[in-house]
């Protein structure tokens, strides 16, 4: 089973929390134990998985990526998106999570986060859920 989730970004940098809409296509794909797959087909955009209980772990992780990799630099690229290639590179863009007993086995605290770091935009994410 593949489904793709439709994401609206509104700020040039953020993370939404996409946890639940896995969670629904894992449910929909009625697999009782599998592989999920979370896939990002950007260059500028990820996927990563983090604390979702306290929205100032993902605050913290934006300030700093953005202190690591600022938005100009003396970049060559032309585009002027240099940035977000390099944090997209450095956050990922796939995800694998077990799926027991039609869940994902994800940690107390854990989330899904679709990372944006050249937004506002309209994105994709592909979630394909396999059997054992």
């Amino acid at each position: 089973m593949l489904a793709e989730l439709s994401i609206r970004t509104t700020k040039r940098t953020e993370f939404v929390d996409i946890t639940r809409l896995v969670q629904e296509q894992v449910a929909a794909s009625k697999i009782k134990n599998g592989i999920c797959y979370v896939y990002v087909p950007h260059t500028t955009a990820g996927v990563t998985i983090n604390e979702h209980a306290d929205p100032d772990v993902v605050a913290d992780m934006e300030m700093m990526l953005e202190k690591l990799v600022p938005w100009r630099a003396g970049y060559a690229h032309a585009e002027g998106n240099s940035a977000a290639h390099i944090k997209t590179s450095m956050i990922g863009s796939s995800q694998m999570i077990i799926v027991q007993e039609g869940r994902l086995l994800l940690g107390t605290w854990q989330g899904i986060f679709f990372a944006e770091f050249d937004g506002p935009r309209s994105r994709e994410v592909w979630v394909k859920v396999t059997a054992d």
